[in-house]
Formats: C-alpha cells, structure tokens, sequence
C-alpha cells in the first residue's frame, strides 16, 4: 500500500514537534524545582534566572541537533557559546562580604550544572538527564544538612569577631587559648574600619579533647558571647 508523502511528512514533523515540546517541558520542570530551592533559601539567582537558563539550554541543544541532522554541522556550536555565556553570567552571582564569607558559589554552580542537563534534554538523552537532575536535586536539599553537621564538629573554624575596643583583643587571645583553642590566623576587617568597632576574622583550631568529644562550634560560640567586651561573634561559612 502506498503511503501519501504529505501525510507522512505531517507525521514526521507532528512527532518532531512533540519531541521538542515534551524536552523542553523536561528541562522547565528541572528548573522550577531548582529555582525554587534557590529562592527559598534567598539566593542570587531565583526562579526565573533558572527557568530561563534551563529553557536557553535546552532550546540551544535542540537547534544543534537540528542542525548537525539536516546540514551536517560537526559541532555543537550553539550549545559551546550558551554554556560559555551562562559560566560568565553565573560568576556574577559570587560575592565575597564584608564578613569574608563567599557567598553564591553553589548557586553559581547549580546554574551552570543545569545548562547541561538542559543540552542533554534538548540531546534527547532523557537517562542521563534525569539522573543528573535527580542528584543535583538531592545535593542540594538534603547534603547542606550534613554539611552544617559535619562543620560544626570539625576541629577547624573561623569566627567573624567584633570588640568593642582594640585593647580587648589581648584578652579574647589569652581567654581563646585557655579554653583549648589555637589561633591559627587573625585578619583585621577594613570594612569596618570608622564604624567604632575592632572586627576581625580568626580561624580557630580545636585542639583540647574534651572540646573535641563534647562541645560542638555552635555551643563554644555561645559561650564566648556571654564575654561582656564581645559585641558581636558567629562563625563563618563558606
């Protein structure tokens, strides 16, 4: 029986079609959720700088599958130049505070991680997409938890530390070192320089047992504020 060419072709572009819809649906659903885990936990780049990112990548992807069947282009040209924009753009979303904290790394990473499981989508490499995604999901909801905890009892940490007087540093030194904590590195902060304030960076090494055992960072911050010439201390995360 012979087959009619225009419906044939109809078919073919009918299945194109739903192909392109059901990838770019794949790779939105992926950047809905991460966005939204990013904006919950107020980040630089949100909701829609994730929707859009995922959206660019996969769209770029499929114009190079397009391209590399019906002209046979050997590069994936479009895909390069869309993961290269997005490496740049994410940096931005980097800072480094006036605490010494950086903040924006992981949400510059996850941006880029989702601009190739975008490319994989538009690919049609449903498996390796959807593996990636599910991961990069899983790391970035449920490891923070583990990372806090296995921080906060490691034996290395930093303190942003404001005095309220300069001559009060000699005293927090001898008061640290009593406790059983080695002062590895102090850092005077300029960005506070005409605020009144002595603040300083300072990281810390846990060196007595007991603290080591017993006493997590959390717990030894709290008791180095009840210091009455300490007018504010937490410790940095990075």
């Amino acid at each position: 029986m012979l087959k009619d060419p225009i419906l044939e072709l109809l078919h073919i572009d009918a299945y194109f079609i739903i192909q392109i819809v059901c990838r770019l649906l794949f790779s939105l659903v992926v950047a809905i959720i991460l966005g939204v885990e990013r904006a919950n936990n107020r980040h630089a780049a949100g909701l829609r700088t994730f929707i859009i990112a995922g959206l660019a990548s996969t769209t770029a992807s499929l114009t190079d599958y397009y391209l590399i069947t019906n002209f046979n282009m050997v590069f994936p040209a479009v895909s390069v130049a869309l993961a290269i924009g997005v490496a740049i753009i994410s940096s931005y979303t980097i800072i480094y505070s006036s605490k010494n904290q950086i903040k924006g790394l992981t949400t510059s990473v996850s941006l880029w991680s989702l601009v190739f499981i975008g490319i994989s989508f538009g690919f049609g490499l449903y498996t390796i997409a959807l593996i990636s995604s599910i991961v990069l999901i899983i790391v970035l909801s449920v490891l923070p938890r583990a990372e806090i905890y296995l921080k906060n009892r490691s034996s290395h940490f930093e303190i942003h530390l404001e005095l309220k007087n300069k001559t009060d540093l000699a005293e927090f030194v001898t008061v640290i070192r009593n406790l059983g904590l080695n002062i590895d590195d102090i850092e005077s902060n300029p960005a506070y320089l005409n605020s009144g304030l002595s603040v300083y960076t300072i990281s810390l090494t846990i060196v007595k047992d007991e603290l080591k055992k017993f006493k997590t960072h959390e717990e030894i911050i709290e008791a180095l504020k009840t210091i009455p010439y300490i007018s504010f201390i937490e410790e940095i995360n990075f």
